[in-house]
């Protein structure tokens, strides 16, 4: 398990999506400088912004947007509000390293068919798990060497 969880996405990501909710300032390759509410961020960097104001370019350009979608390509820089500081993410990355990789009590743990693979993984190296299709022993079709009850091929019985 990394650090930000099993969703292979890395800690900027993690903590943009922290940040939905809170105002923050982008800047494109434009050269625009947008500030506004962080309504929604993808894992590509797009951002949803609302209640917009943007600087262009020029000295003195600004305009209100209600509602702004910046593609994660054009973003050359994002700040943050300072209270993600204290965001759960760094707790983990805390924990990480002073554990040495693992992950803290109840967190990484499997759930539903994963978990029930695994329990019956750790069942079957105790020695206990029994249960399943076939029952305990039985290997394919359930006869032994895959031939019929008795031994014999069809269409040679009594030989």
């Amino acid at each position: 398990m990394s650090v930000v969880g099993n969703n292979r996405v890395g800690i900027p990501i993690v903590l943009l999506h922290d940040a939905e909710g809170a105002v923050i300032t982008v800047e494109t390759k434009k050269g625009e400088l947008i500030r506004g509410l962080l309504f929604e961020a993808e894992d590509m960097m797009n951002l949803y912004i609302k209640k917009c104001v943007v600087h262009g370019p020029k000295q003195g350009e600004k305009r209100n947007v209600e509602q702004m979608y910046v593609r994660g390509s054009e973003i050359t820089f994002i700040v943050l509000p300072e209270m993600l500081r204290h965001a759960p993410m760094f707790q983990r990355i805390h924990h990480w390293r002073k554990h040495g990789g693992a992950p803290p009590e109840g967190v990484g743990a499997a759930v539903g068919q994963a978990a029930a693979i695994l329990r019956k993984a750790s069942e079957r190296r105790r020695g206990g798990f029994h249960g399943g299709r076939g029952g305990f022993g039985r290997g394919r079709g359930g006869f032994g060497r895959g031939g019929p009850p008795g031994g014999s091929m069809p269409g040679h019985y009594g030989r």
